[in-house]
């Protein structure tokens, strides 16, 4: 009604500016009582937290003013207890003061003096001090207090070792009571302890003189402190030790080589000069002997932490240098030190081994790794000379060697020129066992390089991929070869110069301990040697596997397979004018041949080499045919018919497989041995198969002269001269042997040098033009 009687208002007078709206009125009182209400709410709320502390604070006055009163009762009854006892304490002085007065009474009164007449105190003390003035004991305490006030060490000493002399002398005549005695004895004792230890402070200042420090270490030793004086000559060379090298440590990055030695140099001339004077000063003693061996010891194990905490990066040359001039260095001073009856070298040994061991697995680790990363190059086969060295010994300077081998002994070259004597004397065994773990690693990137799955597919990691791969039958021969010449001849002579030569270098001090057959090394060189034998003999494995996995497994007539001895058209080989092998024998005879070939120009010079891979090759062929369980289910299975004709051709080329290795003048006992193993199998298999042997089967000599006569054949072609033949084969076939220029156009031989079997078209292996089908 209000609001409205306004509005009512308004509309009646609009045009009157001096009248206030009743709207604008109720607006203005409206917020300003609101505003004044919300000021008492808050000054409220602040006088209300007001009066909160304030009754707080008169609360916690309150309580401390209670303990304070607490506390002021607790000081008063004590203070009354105190006062009870200093009573006490007077009531038994003055018990003690009456007691004495009539003892001294009583004492006067007894006396038997004429004189009974009392002496005045400065009479007493004037003849007490005319006395004492005329003692020599008392004159020679206050000279001697006098020197130590001053602090004349030197007359001190001097003036008490003269008066000790005199003591000693009085002391036997027995002129001195003994509570004299043991009075100026004790004087005597006070002093010299005082001395003592004067003369250990002035020994512990940091820029005395040796000059000085003797002085004072003799005067220890004349007041009867030898032990002591020991303790303080070692601690001062130790302090000085400490110094020096701390002065040095600042430098071990700089010379990161021969850091080791100048800290031995520090250590152990130290230790040779502490020994040195404490023979001059107190002598030589075991008592002296054993302090010095216990803090050498003690010096020495820090020398050991300070090399080990300073080396370089222990897989780097610099910290492998290091170590081995450490190990001269250390134990040259160890040698010199035994003369004095300090032996320091095993407990050297026993500290500084594992670090040695630790740089020397790391070194080598490094350079496995250098030898992984050379077999992804492509130039791995280039062939470049050996330059001579002077750990070559008499292999010639002219090898030659693939990439890879010439960087194998360059790396070898560059670790044995970081070690010197001592470490091959200390270290000689492992070190031998790091270049078999070297050597081994080289030959498992080499199988890597060769075609074919290896033997053990954890060789190499996957994460160490090769990118060049040896396929044809020159480039592998070429790494075998390099191989051996590493392993035979560029490896051990390496070896065996540089152990000489360490001897000989040592030898001028001592006794030789080089790699001669009295040496104390010769039975772990001929160990190493022969497992140097086995890892080569694991690269010649996994190559004549793959190369015989890849004839056997041909595809046509060429393939070796059981069927082939199944269903003969002839029932009888006897009857077959010119028996020869099976295809695949041909095949094999013809493949071996060219590589003979290969071989003949690759591995120059080694013709040992290549009559162990040759035989090598037909051993692996036959010990396939004898593992191979499917090869022998063939005739085992029933529902195959087995003729005679099968198991004749079957011993045939079996026959020819030695005949292969007799004509190749390389070992055949072993082929013999296993071939003799498949026969004796066979003809148990076409035995059981009711096939009688007896029956079926010619002589033994029938099959050898047919072998011969089959390699005759096929080594002379068609057209060949068949005159005594078996003579001919006997003298004059040789499988590496060189063949005249007219024969060599229907030999295997001219199928190429260059391109093994193995690269050849299939096609041209299953229809060699010198190969005769024994079925046709």
């Amino acid at each position: 009604m209000e609001s409205s009687s306004g509005e009512e208002l308004e509309e009646e007078f609009p045009g009157h500016e001096w009248i206030t709206p009743q709207s604008s009125v109720n607006a203005a009182y409206q917020s300003q009582t609101e505003k004044g209400i919300r000021k008492i709410c808050s000054d409220l709320l602040e006088l209300k937290d007001a009066i909160e502390n304030l009754s707080g604070n008169r609360q916690s006055k309150v309580l401390a003013f209670l303990r304070i009163s607490e506390e002021v009762v607790e000081a008063e009854q004590e203070l009354i207890e105190l006062q009870k006892h200093v009573s006490s304490q007077g009531i038994l002085v003055q018990d003690l003061m009456s007691g004495v007065s009539r003892e001294l009474d009583n004492w006067h009164k007894s006396s038997k003096e004429e004189d009974a007449t009392k002496k005045d105190p400065e009479t007493e003390l004037d003849e007490i001090l005319s006395h004492s003035t005329q003692d020599p004991k008392a004159i020679f305490l206050d000279k001697l207090d006098i020197l130590l006030a001053e602090h004349k060490m030197e007359e001190a000493v001097l003036a008490l070792e003269a008066e000790e002399k005199k003591y000693l002398v009085a002391d036997e005549s027995g002129k001195e009571s003994n509570a004299e005695n043991t009075a100026f004895k004790t004087a005597l004792i006070k002093r010299k302890a005082i001395l003592e230890d004067q003369l250990v402070r002035y020994c512990g200042q940091p820029a005395l003189s040796m000059t000085e420090l003797r002085k004072c270490l003799s005067g220890l030793i004349k007041i009867g402190k030898s032990s002591l004086a020991h303790q303080v000559l070692l601690k001062a060379y130790g302090s000085q030790l400490q110094k020096n090298v701390e002065a040095f440590l600042p430098n071990c990055s700089i010379y990161t080589q021969t850091y080791s030695a100048t800290l031995s140099q520090l250590v152990f001339s130290a230790i040779a000069k502490a020994a040195k004077e404490t023979n001059t000063l107190l002598g030589d003693s075991p008592m002296n002997t054993n302090r010095i061996i216990q803090w050498a010891e003690y010096e020495i194990e820090t020398f050991a932490r300070l090399v080990k905490e300073n080396s370089p990066l222990p897989e780097s040359v610099s910290a492998l240098r290091s170590a081995c001039i450490c190990i001269e260095t250390s134990l040259h001073h160890c040698s010199c030190l035994e003369s004095q009856g300090l032996k320091f070298s095993k407990l050297l040994m026993v500290l500084l081994r594992p670090y040695i061991e630790e740089v020397l697995d790391l070194n080598f680790r490094r350079v496995r790794r250098k030898i992984v990363d050379g077999a992804r190059n492509d130039d791995i086969l280039l062939l470049t000379p050996q330059e001579g060295s002077p750990l070559s010994g008499p292999v010639s300077p002219n090898v030659m060697l693939t990439s890879s081998g010439k960087k194998f002994m360059s790396i070898v070259n560059d670790v044995l020129d970081q070690i010197l004597p001592m470490t091959i004397v200390h270290f000689g065994g492992a070190i031998l066992n790091k270049f078999l773990q070297l050597f081994d690693r080289y030959v498992e990137t080499l199988i890597k390089v060769l075609p074919g799955p290896s033997e053990d597919d954890n060789l190499l990691e996957s994460k160490e991929p090769v990118e060049f791969k040896a396929e044809s039958d020159a480039q592998q021969l070429t790494l075998i070869g390099t191989t051996y010449t590493v392993a035979d001849e560029l490896l051990p002579a390496a070896v065996t110069k540089f152990f000489d030569m360490q001897a000989e270098k040592k030898g001028a001090g001592g006794s030789s301990e080089g790699l001669g057959p009295g040496s104390i090394y010769a039975m772990e060189y001929k160990e190493w040697k022969r497992n140097l034998q086995h890892s080569l003999d694991k690269l010649r494995d996994h190559f004549c596997r793959q190369y015989v996995l890849s004839f056997i497994y041909l595809e046509g007539k060429s393939r070796l397979d059981a069927k082939m001895y199944l269903g003969r058209k002839d029932d009888d080989l006897l009857s077959d004018p010119d028996p020869l092998p099976s295809l695949p024998f041909q095949a094999l005879f013809g493949r071996l041949q060219q590589l003979a070939s290969v071989a003949g120009d690759v591995l120059l010079g080694k013709d040992k080499l290549q009559k162990v891979l040759l035989s090598r090759l037909t051993e692996t062929v036959i010990m396939w045919l004898s593992n191979e369980q499917e090869f022998w289910d063939v005739f085992e299975d029933r529902s195959v018919q087995l003729q005679p004709s099968g198991l004749q051709q079957l011993i045939l080329d079996m026959h020819f497989i030695v005949e292969i290795a007799v004509c190749g003048r390389f070992p055949h006992r072993p082929v013999q041995q296993l071939v003799s193993t498949i026969i004796t199998r066979a003809v148990a298999a076409f035995s059981a198969r009711g096939v009688d042997p007896q029956s079926v089967l010619p002589e033994d000599e029938w099959f050898v002269d047919t072998a011969k006569a089959a390699i005759h054949k096929l080594m002379l072609g068609n057209s060949g001269s068949e005159s005594e033949p078996e003579l001919e084969v006997e003298e004059h076939i040789a499988l590496h042997g060189e063949i005249s220029d007219s024969e060599e156009s229907s030999t295997p031989s001219t199928a190429g040098s260059e391109d093994s079997f193995a690269s050849a078209k299939n096609d041209d292996l299953e229809s060699p033009v010198y190969f005769t089908d024994p079925e046709s």
